[in-house]
């Protein structure tokens, strides 16, 4: 059984599946509080449904792609992997977003992880379980949200000290309202950076607080 916020169809806004049409299921608890949480809604608020329950919620939208996010999916550990397995044994292109601060080393190698590293101004930097770079393959994404120019030059760090950037795909976005993107793109072109720059693009094309898409 797995506490579930919600389950809907839209296309996905971030990473590099995004624009592409995608079945979300948040899962509900979180075990950190980034200073810009935009899914607080799913701390605690949720309903429980079975694997099987939740798979046919899926199929009714005729997606092949489906992503498991939150919260922290990974709260609900055993019952998320349990999930994510039915999923791709059915065929089904399957993402998960993590926050990166609980193991993803039993996460089915046909999953695709896209998990953060959290930035000093997320409050949570202390929360990151920097052994998760070993399990990361070279299809999965790995994503620094920044919000400032110290966000920025933490990362920067991370990134050579680590070798992320031939490990795995690397996103960074900004904090929506705390850093404007072109800034965000000066650094990266100025540092010759081999990562991806990316938006929420869900919050452009909807408004910014719009639940359920």
């Amino acid at each position: 059984m797995l506490k579930v916020n919600e389950i809907y169809f839209s296309v996905q806004g971030e990473s590099t599946y995004a624009g592409l049409p995608c079945v979300f299921v948040r899962l509900t608890f979180c075990n950190l509080r980034c200073t810009y949480c935009d899914t607080e809604y799913a701390f605690y608020d949720g309903k429980d449904l079975t694997i099987p329950e939740i798979v046919e919620e899926i199929r009714k939208y005729d997606c092949k792609l489906v992503e498991i996010t939150g919260g922290e999916p990974l709260v609900q550990m055993e019952e998320c992997l349990g999930l994510m397995k039915q999923l791709c044994d059915e065929d089904f292109e399957v993402l998960i977003e993590t926050g990166g601060s609980l193991s993803i080393k039993d996460i089915d190698q046909r999953v695709k992880i896209i998990m953060d590293l959290k930035c000093p101004s997320s409050g949570m930097e202390k929360k990151n379980l920097y052994e998760n770079i070993n399990f990361l393959k070279p299809l999965d994404e790995l994503k620094f949200v920044i919000g400032s120019r110290e966000d920025y030059d933490w990362t920067f760090d991370v990134l050579k000290r680590y070798d992320l950037e031939n490990k795995c795909k690397i996103l960074f976005s900004v904090v929506f309202g705390k850093l404007e993107p072109v800034q965000l793109v000066n650094w990266i072109l100025e540092d010759k950076l081999n990562v991806r720059f990316q938006l929420q693009m869900h919050k452009f094309i909807w408004h910014h607080e719009t639940k359920g898409v």
